[in-house]
């Protein structure tokens, strides 16, 4: 996505004009031969191989760089690209084009608000800003939140530094205040921000719900905005694009297992195939919409610190629950469900740290270095028992 500019012929308006785009709509009564009025010009801030955005509702002309000027509320196109990012469709691509944007009417002394390129990021923090009079500094993350940029350095001090410099904001604004969010404090370094741009970087609420009350606080955050949360409804938003991802990886191993499990002392059973193979493809199933699905939502009340702890024990208490209905099984074919059920919920549930507030980049590292190795041997073991399992 780029962002709007203006064409270099168009000159008749003044630095500082905001031009309303409905206003440029020029409907034509008048039928044609080809039957119909035409549609409406191209407005005179559109060029080739730039798209004007939907989500802009006018444009602040500028001597330099022009300013979009973007909605508060949100249009079906941006619920329907929520509802796909949500359930993990385009999740890599959903952006906008970062650069200075405004809400309302914005002048010289309005506040300036920085946030991420992620377009999901975006929407709901311009949504939150109905009725204000600010300006939205958006960084490039690469299209990811500002939590997750900031652990990865893209929401970053050198990033908002360049994107003060690119939008000369300094011209545009009499003071030199940057709100910056909290979650973003890890990849933003306000000292140096200060010594290269000028701009003092003040920490605002957690939640863009909390802007206006922000605002309304001369900018002094609460306890409450300080806080992270992660209650059931914030865990089982996350469960779809979990599951998805989870899905894509996973749905070519069902084959193989269908084939591997007809193996047997008649060299090749189709009866054994299709009932050892839907046993076995239960268990994987089973492991993850446990580690996406069951040891999220329960997430509290499941014993022990670590993720991938909470997804073993899910695992365990579900495996020795569904051996107990897969009545056919042999004792070494439980043995593996089990643990091919274990390992599965104990990874899936350890991808999930990277969504909550509970674990530290550090302190994440340090499990996967430890979980890993076991959950692979807890594969290996059980793959090697379902495979023996005939001739034993």
């Amino acid at each position: 996505m780029a962002e709007v500019a203006a064409s270099e012929d168009n000159k008749e308006f003044a630095p500082g004009t905001i031009i309303e785009l409905a206003d440029l709509d020029e409907p034509v009564d008048d039928e044609v031969c080809c039957g119909g009025a035409p549609a409406p010009k191209s407005n005179p801030f559109e060029k080739p191989g730039y798209k004007l955005q939907p989500y802009v509702r006018a444009i602040i002309k500028d001597k330099h760089v022009d300013v979009a000027l973007v909605k508060t509320e949100l249009d079906r196109s941006d619920h329907w690209g929520a509802l796909s990012t949500r359930l993990g469709f385009n999740r890599n691509d959903y952006k906008v084009a970062p650069g200075l944007y405004g809400v309302g009417k914005p002048d010289a002394d309005s506040e300036v608000l920085v946030t991420a390129n992620y377009k999901l990021t975006f929407d709901i923090v311009r949504k939150e800003l109905g009725g204000l009079n600010c300006w939205l500094l958006v960084l490039d993350t690469c299209g990811i939140n500002v939590w997750c940029a900031a652990g990865k350095g893209t929401f970053a001090t050198s990033e908002l530094v360049e994107r003060l410099q690119t939008t000369r904001l300094a011209e545009k604004v009499n003071h030199r205040r940057l709100i910056v969010p909290q979650l973003g404090a890890v990849g933003v370094a306000s000292h140096t921000v200060r010594l290269q741009s000028g701009f003092r970087v003040i920490y605002g609420p957690v939640r863009a719900t909390d802007i206006r009350a922000f605002l309304q606080n001369n900018l002094q955050v609460t306890e409450k905005m300080r806080s992270v949360s992660f209650t059931l409804r914030e865990r089982f938003i996350l469960i779809p694009v979990e599951i998805n991802n989870f899905s894509r990886k996973i749905w070519w191993i069902f084959p193989v297992l269908f084939l591997l499990s007809g193996i047997s002392t008649s060299i090749f059973s189709l009866e054994a195939a299709w009932q050892r193979g839907f046993a076995i493809s239960i268990a994987v199933l089973s492991g993850g919409l446990l580690g996406t699905v069951v040891a999220p939502l329960l997430l509290p009340w499941i014993p022990g610190r670590s993720f991938s702890l909470k997804g073993t024990i899910t695992g365990i208490i579900f495996g020795v629950i569904g051996v107990q209905i897969l009545t056919m099984l042999s004792i070494l074919e439980m043995f593996s469900v089990i643990l091919i059920t274990t390992a599965i919920s104990s990874y899936l549930c350890m991808n999930f740290t990277g969504s909550t507030p509970y674990t530290s980049p550090s302190g994440v590292e340090k499990e996967m270095k430890l979980a890993i190795p076991l959950q692979a041997i807890a594969v290996l073991i059980g793959a090697v028992l379902w495979l023996i399992s005939p001739f034993v």
